[in-house]
């Protein structure tokens, strides 16, 4: 089945940079409904208003981490079943099996490209065009 390119995808990085290249890297793919969020609980509240076919989130911010989000997004039946990606320049071994251990889909590390981002999404989602 093909991705819905129009899903709702939301993006979480307390770093405006970041947000607006994982922006265009998202826009380059073909995917045309994006949401950002600052942190963690910004994000959160997104995703009790909004149903998202993605999140994306950095793994360090304050107040709440993305690993933090990704235990709250995992714990509200709501949103459990949300696929989620996390992106992290932290690629220490411990971290990889924290975030597999709070159920994380992906995970990517900073620095990528815009084929790492897709080969990623892919692996969660299914083949994007």
């Amino acid at each position: 089945m093909a991705v819905d390119m129009t899903m709702p995808v939301l993006i979480v990085d307390d770093y405006k940079t970041m947000l607006r290249i994982v922006r265009n890297l998202l826009l380059q793919l073909g995917f045309t409904n994006i949401d950002e969020a600052m942190d963690g609980n910004d994000a959160y509240a997104l995703l009790k208003q909004k149903k998202y076919g993605l999140v994306m989130s950095d793994w360090n911010m304050q107040p709440v981490t993305g690993l933090d989000l990704l235990k709250m997004v995992r714990s509200d039946e709501t949103t459990k079943s949300t696929p989620f990606i996390m992106v992290t320049a932290e690629s220490k071994t411990e971290n990889v099996v924290a975030a597999k251990g709070a159920g994380v889909n992906n995970y990517i590390i900073k620095p990528f490209n815009l084929n790492v981002l897709k080969s990623k999404i892919s692996a969660v989602l299914g083949p994007l065009p």
